[in-house]
């Protein structure tokens, strides 16, 4: 797997990877956790596919990481998850679990993913190579880069 202090990039966040460590692991379903009002002992919520992360809005100070299931690499559902989530302000931890690849893995932190547990392990190399792929961005996202647009134009 990944090594996390081996994937950080100038000012961001760095990479966070699950490995044989134990590590919180969400506790409540997003329907449990809606059913309970947010009133739960969890600080962790799993949304699988085809969940509303918009359900977790109100409690967004409350929740300490939101794991996003995604079941296979194409079901892109969990990236718009990510975008709503962060972009209403989530500050916490955002992990991208299951069918994870590691050329998504840099669209997945343009929308916010900031954790990463994927099923199959993924090469320190090949991320590095895919996370240094492009320079620049063209589009504004959940991250920290600014547009190349943006930089040539002040």
């Amino acid at each position: 797997m990944a090594d996390p202090d081996q994937t950080s990039i100038g000012g961001e966040p760095q990479l966070r990877f699950r490995d044989d460590t134990p590590v919180e692991e969400p506790a409540v379903t997003l329907d449990s956790f809606v059913a309970a009002g947010g009133q739960t002992n969890s600080n962790a919520v799993r949304l699988e596919a085809g969940d509303d992360a918009r359900a977790l809005l109100p409690h967004l100070d409350h929740i300490a990481l939101v794991e996003v299931g995604f079941p296979t690499f194409r079901d892109g559902r969990g990236y718009s998850a990510a975008r709503i989530l962060r972009e209403a302000g989530y500050k916490g931890e955002l992990r991208a679990a299951g069918d994870v690849l590691v050329d998504q893995i840099p669209f997945m932190r343009r929308c916010g993913f900031d954790s990463f547990a994927p099923e199959a392990e993924i090469d320190a190399a090949a991320l590095r190579r895919a996370l240094d792929r492009y320079e620049h961005h063209y589009q504004p996202a959940a991250d920290p880069a600014v547009p190349v647009w943006k930089l040539r134009h002040g």
